[in-house]
């Protein structure tokens, strides 16, 4: 909550100071935000391989039926929501963006140039990354090969530090300068305005995947899905105040298993779905994406964004276990599949950070309706008792 609290302030911050900010002001801003989002677009490819290659090899290592059923239900839950979130915004975007006008307010005004800038390349292109963890997480898993394995998995710890010490702390002034340079080009309104209506869309959304969870759930048990999101509320109301998937598996269990899902069954699910389930984040980044798309003019290619969200549902499940870590695993995704510009890559930060709490509460809470749905096939199965009859 201090993150979000602090990216709050930040933008509110930034649009005051940008109404009577000095010119020399909004440069030295823009000279920040350049030399910052050159080391963010360098840190990428380190983002995907460090996160991403571990944790393909650490699922491959493991082995049996439920893993793997769980792991392509995750897969196909995170997908579907990136799917709808999609055509949901493909229908209702255009008109409550109103395409051309807010690209005429983005590109009108003056621009702010930088004083200077330090150009940082990237080590490997975002998809050549990609392809690297792939092929490496999965040969891990195949020869199990230990030392790769610890090498990759220390390097996560290296990212992870890097984005803890160096990249989280620092995102509200990069937030701050963005918000600051909008507001004295002229673009803060319209972008202002995209915000509020993009939430209201994707918090409508979030409570149709999580009723559409439940209710495919309860096919699989015959409950009343309306009961069993009232017996999963505890964990969606902790995960609002938490942020954490992780922090809030012990509540998931205990609801999951109150559910009536098989102790077993779910005490495996519920840790392994709060790495792999992303339902909510993947709808969130879809229609923060879908949005900016939009308003900067951009074509919406419906091949290009699903393939975008095919891709997205795999590299959630490396997202690190931080406040607005999802963002970052994807971060390489929007740059590199629907080239995203630094400027798009800071607004979805902070469109996604601002709503993470309920991206969280949407993943956990649908945690207990795949739990539903696998606690069906791999639950222990109750003693068929024929009853005693006493013959005279």
């Amino acid at each position: 909550m201090k993150l979000l609290v602090k990216i709050l302030i930040a933008i509110a911050a930034g649009v005051l100071v940008g109404w009577f900010a000095p010119m020399w002001l909004a440069s030295t801003f823009a000279t920040f935000n350049s030399i910052f989002s050159q080391f963010l677009g360098f840190m990428i490819p380190l983002i995907i391989v460090g996160f991403v290659t571990p944790a393909i090899a650490d699922v491959g290592q493991q082995a049996g039926k439920l893993l793997v059923a769980t792991a392509a239900l995750a897969y196909a839950a995170t997908t579907f929501a990136g799917l709808l979130a999609y055509f949901t915004g493909t229908l209702t975007f255009p008109t409550l963006i109103g395409g051309e006008t807010g690209l005429a307010a983005v590109e009108s005004g003056i621009k702010i140039e930088p004083y200077f800038t330090v150009e940082i390349p990237a080590p490997l292109p975002v998809m050549t990354a990609l392809v690297i963890s792939f092929v490496m997480g999965l040969g891990i898993a195949f020869i199990k090969g230990d030392v790769l394995k610890r090498g990759f998995t220390e390097l996560r710890e290296i990212v992870q530090k890097v984005i803890n010490k160096a990249i989280i702390p620092v995102l509200p002034l990069y937030i701050f300068g963005i918000f600051l340079n909008m507001t004295v080009e002229g673009q803060v309104g319209a972008i202002m305005r995209t915000f509020a209506k993009i939430i209201v869309v994707i918090f409508i959304l979030h409570i149709v995947i999580l009723l559409l969870q439940y209710s495919i759930a309860a096919m699989f048990n015959g409950k009343n899905p309306l009961k069993m999101l009232k017996t999963m509320m505890p964990a969606y109301f902790t995960a609002l105040g938490t942020q954490s998937s992780a922090a809030t598996i012990p509540v998931t269990l205990r609801q999951t298993i109150e559910m009536g899902v098989d102790k077993d069954v779910a005490g495996f699910v519920v840790p392994l779905c709060a790495t792999i389930h992303m339902s909510g984040s993947a709808m969130k980044i879809t229609a923060c994406a879908l949005a900016l798309v939009i308003l900067h003019g951009q074509p919406v290619e419906t091949t290009t964004f699903i393939h975008f969200i095919a891709m997205l549902g795999i590299t959630m499940v490396a997202a690190p276990g931080i406040p607005g870590g999802s963002i970052m695993a994807a971060l390489g995704l929007l740059s590199g599949i629907l080239g995203f510009d630094q400027e798009m890559l800071a607004l979805m930060i902070a469109l996604y950070i601002t709503m993470d709490s309920f991206g969280t509460a949407c993943n956990v809470t649908g945690d207990g309706a795949l739990a539903v749905i696998l606690g069906r096939f791999f639950g222990k199965k109750k003693e068929n008792r024929v009853p005693q009859v006493n013959h005279p």
